[in-house]
């Protein structure tokens, strides 16, 4: 359990982030990967930066969507090489150490709150982890994404977990034994990603998703997302009557009630936080 999930409260305003800029706008948190002198490069500081702000944007609950872009050219380069030497980083970050980069993945699937990455430039290697995870993905069309951890004598293994639940096996695995990059077009055909937009377009495209999305019941986007992740493990017998359950759930817990109401007296859902 995170401590997110215990009483303790959680702030942002409260800490200095080095690696991560973050701003919430109306029902939106945006985090911004933000050491594009290092071209995005995920280091220690940085992970246990996104950890800290996923884990008090579920705790959140006037936070509905979380937005993750970056600053520079390249979106992210992965892991930073130079921090698996075991050298001891220094840092001006006084963010508390709730998790670390190797907790991203799970992190991002249990917030079950919508989760858009916005692709501003080039995807490498380790940082697949955050778009194959995401909820939604929009990228320019000159982005490329590659996993080339094979031509360094790595191997991609903490991504893979989330990559093969969103593309084709075989394409997936011919990728990444090659370690070849892909235009946005084909990581688009392949279900990478949602959307390929030009570059003017980028910020509208993911505002317009955030929008719709924080339009939407909050409470029943956090069990659906839930039961999502969880009936995904499932056999097909077990997962019927575990999405049954949910449904029960859902109904009682306000939201369809609202939703169902609102309907009859043909008025916009007031949904509560």
């Amino acid at each position: 359990m995170s401590q997110s999930e215990t009483a303790v409260k959680l702030s942002l305003s409260d800490h200095t982030f080095e690696a991560i800029l973050w701003e919430i706008k109306g029902h939106v948190l945006e985090i911004t990967l933000n050491r594009p002198e290092k071209k995005n490069a995920l280091n220690a500081v940085m992970g246990i930066e996104l950890v800290y702000a996923l884990d008090f944007a579920k705790q959140a609950s006037n936070i509905r969507v979380v937005v993750l872009g970056a600053a520079g050219n390249i979106f992210c380069a992965g892991g930073d090489l130079a921090s698996m030497g075991g050298k001891t980083q220094q840092t001006t970050s006084t963010v508390p150490k709730l998790g670390e980069l190797n907790d991203l993945a799970l992190r991002i699937r249990d917030l079950c709150k919508p989760f858009i990455v916005k692709v501003q430039g080039s995807v490498f290697a380790g940082a697949l982890l955050l778009v194959a995870n995401a909820s939604h993905v929009v990228a320019v069309k000159h982005a490329t994404f590659s996993a080339p951890e094979i031509k360094r004598g790595l191997w991609p293994y903490m991504v893979m977990a989330g990559l093969f639940r969103v593309i084709p096996k075989r394409v997936g695995l011919d990728w990444i034994m090659r370690g070849y990059e892909v235009d946005a077009n084909t990581a688009q055909s392949w279900g990478l990603i949602n959307e390929a937009v030009n570059t003017e377009d980028l910020d509208s495209a993911v505002e317009k998703i955030a929008s719709d999305l924080t339009q939407l019941p909050p409470n029943t986007m956090k069990l659906g997302l839930e039961a999502y992740n969880k009936q995904e493990s499932q056999s097909f017998a077990d997962a019927l009557p575990y999405l049954a359950e949910m449904l029960a759930r859902t109904i009682e817990e306000g939201d369809a009630q609202e939703g169902i109401a609102a309907f009859f007296e043909k008025r916009k859902p007031n949904w509560l936080e």
